[in-house]
């Protein structure tokens, strides 16, 4: 049996030799003066060798720990030199399985579609936000409230709008991980409710009910322009931006698909924009088209039938019927966000009806997610629009 002093005395040699312990661990010395621990064993009826590992590293007493636990693997039909490699193996996948690791796989899966400005803007958000709390974790061990406690710190310093994308984007990387077999949860898709709410400051929204029917019932009785009160009715009906809708050219709309395209030069984003139709709002651009249909613009410029409608057509509506600083185009967005997060739809169906989402689209019907889950939305909410008024 080897001593420690037989081990700290043994030089190297011209050629490399073994210091036998017991049982067949030795220690084995090369001519560079390296020693490390091994274990012959037959396996199968084959001579094998399992390297144990370095001296000092591994003391004598481990060494022959390892080789009792070889043995033992042995009389029960394992081969250690293969258990070993299976288990340094599932070291390198939990290693791998931690948040970051899979979140830079979920980047670089997503950021071909993405604008490299808006891939950067996220990547900013992991590394500033994100990483440095939970990014070394194991995906699957993250529980809801480590989540929340994260984005809850985004939130202490006011940046209540990032605790949002960051919460929208972790639990994309979740979904992205249950996908490919590594988490069976999500902890942040319910956190929503538990983050701040933002509020935009500069652009008023009818917040109740009550408010809502009562400038509906107003816009009804407008007796100016009809093209800027069906605009108004028609932004309500399907929320786009303002610019969106005033921009809106007869071309972009296809009454058999019950849809209006938005192009990316007016989205200025890198891919264009799909809004389903309902039936209420079909109605209304049926009623335009013998109107404006001769010309290129769904809402054409009183002035200069040429250009498409005046960017504050309908802020002044909303002036003339009484809810100067109480309503603007932006806050039917609001309203329509804040309606169907309360009534429990998709959030992904929300975001991508508002347009937050972003990325590039490579062809227009092919690629419109969540299309047939937001044309059921859209119908829903129109009838609940009407409804305020019956």
């Amino acid at each position: 049996m080897l001593t420690i002093k037989a081990i700290e005395s043994a030089k190297p040699k011209d050629k490399p030799y073994k210091l036998p312990d017991f049982e067949s661990l030795y220690l084995y010395i090369t001519p560079s003066g390296t020693k490390s621990w091994r274990f012959d064993y037959q396996f199968n009826g084959k001579r094998k060798t399992l390297t144990i590992g370095k001296y000092p590293h591994i003391t004598l007493q481990e060494a022959r720990n390892e080789k009792e636990l070889a043995r033992q693997l042995l009389a029960h039909g394992k081969d250690p030199s293969f258990e070993r490699k299976k288990s340094a193996l599932l070291a390198n996948i939990e290693n791998d399985n931690t948040f970051k690791s899979i979140s830079i796989e979920w980047h670089n899966s997503k950021k071909s579609t993405w604008s490299k400005k808006y891939a950067d803007e996220v990547m900013i958000i992991f590394n500033r936000d994100i990483f440095p709390f939970i990014g070394n974790e194991p995906i699957n061990k993250i529980k809801p409230l480590e989540m929340l406690t994260v984005l809850k710190g985004i939130e202490s310093r006011g940046a209540l709008e990032i605790a949002k994308k960051a919460r929208m984007r972790c639990s994309e990387v979740f979904r992205y991980a249950i996908i490919t077999g590594r988490a069976e949860n999500n902890p942040a898709a319910e956190l929503s409710t538990a983050l701040a709410k933002t509020q935009p400051k500069n652009f008023p929204f009818l917040a109740t009910d009550a408010e809502m029917s009562e400038f509906l019932k107003a816009l009804k009785g407008y007796s100016g322009n009809i093209l800027t009160r069906h605009a108004t009715m028609l932004l309500i009906y399907t929320v786009p931006r303002t610019i969106e809708l005033i921009t809106l050219k007869w071309s972009n709309v296809n009454f058999d698909e019950k849809i209006a395209i938005i192009d990316a030069d007016v989205v200025k984003k890198d891919r264009t924009h799909l809004i389903p139709l309902s039936t209420q709002a079909l109605d209304i651009l049926k009623f335009l088209r013998p109107i404006t249909g001769h010309g290129e613009y769904v809402f054409p410029n009183r002035n200069h039938p040429d250009k498409p409608m005046s960017n504050g057509a309908i802020l002044h509506v909303i002036r003339r019927i009484g809810f100067a600083n109480r309503a603007t185009g932006h806050g039917f967005r609001h309203q329509f966000s804040s309606v169907l997060n309360e009534h429990g739809f998709n959030e992904d169906w929300i975001e991508k009806q508002l347009n937050h989402e972003e990325g590039s689209v490579r062809g227009i019907y092919n690629h419109a997610q969540y299309l047939e889950g937001r044309r059921e939305m859209m119908q829903w909410y129109a009838d609940y629009i009407d409804g305020l008024t019956a």
